[in-house]
């Protein structure tokens, strides 16, 4: 996702999409939440795009950090010509692969590869929450999520805006924050029990990279609370415990309801979410469910997370998700 944006305030940014919104009468951007996500209709996306559909759609999606779409039935190669109209695809997984004949498509089925580790000893009100593969130098820049099979209820997934996460801390806690750097690693919920295949994927496939806490949006210039759940382990240089209390203040405080948006899925729906600016977590309710569940993703190349004070992330172990086409994982 490239040519960049100059910094924009919300101001900024709303009226781009207005800009954008008048150059394409057609297709409407319904915002879900105060603060995230916005529904997208009159646009088809199993067809190429014109270049003022596509801007719209970006514009869209800067603002409202993922934006949805139903009744949109692609076929996997569609799915990856839409998604391409956005940048480069990565790999479909860096470590659990990807579908075959499709290498930048990942299939999310309920009983995946990623799933398989025991139950979690304890769920805090952040478990699950993530943004995708931040353990990587350079996690991606947006994902693309396509419901198949979808059950009839439950299986809703949520997201929260990690910009207005910052925002709503208080000054001297953001200046703090922005010295602050932390490691995201590739590894099983903290006390879960991981099977032996799940343990040799991700130790073949390491990935560990230190971050910073306050990355600066590359395209609009926001400052992120950048502290995905499922990878952030510990803050760099702080003892034990206070990382541990930290983490899990600005944990509990990134997934208030204020910040986040719910989506129900059906069968044809789209999620297209900023990874740089948002977590997200699936739903646990379909382990309780005998319906299947059956969702492909694609995600887009990113660059390397620059932080508040200029500093770049810096590569611990694994290589950048690379291109599909080039990677060679």
């Amino acid at each position: 996702m490239n040519m960049p944006l100059p910094h924009a305030p919300l101001q900024r940014l709303d009226e781009q999409l207005q800009a954008a919104q008048a150059a394409t009468p057609h297709v409407s951007v319904a915002p879900q939440s105060a603060h995230i996500g916005a529904l997208i209709a009159g646009v088809d996306l199993g067809r190429p795009l014109s270049a003022t559909e596509i801007h719209t759609l970006r514009s869209a999606l800067l603002r409202w950090k993922v934006v949805f779409f139903r009744d949109q039935h692609l076929s996997h190669s569609q799915h990856e010509a839409f998604s391409r109209q956005f940048g480069e695809l990565t790999v479909g997984h860096p470590v659990f692969g990807h579908v075959e004949g499709h290498p930048a498509l990942y299939s999310i089925a309920k009983h995946r590869q990623a799933n398989r580790y025991g139950n979690e000893p304890e769920r805090r009100p952040w478990t699950g929450w993530h943004a995708d593969v931040t353990a990587a130098h350079n996690p991606p820049a947006a994902s693309i999520l396509r419901g198949v099979t979808i059950p009839p209820y439950g299986g809703d997934t949520q997201w929260t805006n990690l910009a207005a996460a910052y925002q709503a801390l208080s000054a001297p806690l953001q200046a703090f924050l922005q010295s602050l750097r932390g490691e995201h690693r590739f590894s099983p919920p903290q006390g879960a029990n991981a099977t032996a295949e799940y343990l040799a994927l991700v130790q073949q496939n390491t990935l560990v990279s230190e971050h910073p806490l306050v990355t600066v949006h590359p395209e609009t210039g926001e400052q992120v609370l950048y502290i995905s759940p499922g990878f952030l382990k510990t803050i760099t240089g702080l003892h034990t415990r206070e990382s541990r209390v930290l983490l899990e203040f600005l944990w509990e405080h990134a997934v208030r309801s204020d910040f986040t948006v719910r989506f129900q899925w059906a069968p044809g729906s789209i999620a297209f979410w900023d990874n740089r600016s948002t977590a997200h977590v699936a739903p646990q309710d379909i382990f309780a469910l005998e319906f299947d569940r059956q969702l492909y993703r694609s995600t887009l190349v990113g660059a390397v997370p620059v932080g508040a004070d200029g500093r770049a992330s810096t590569a611990i172990s694994g290589n950048p998700v690379l291109a599909a086409h080039g990677a060679a994982y």
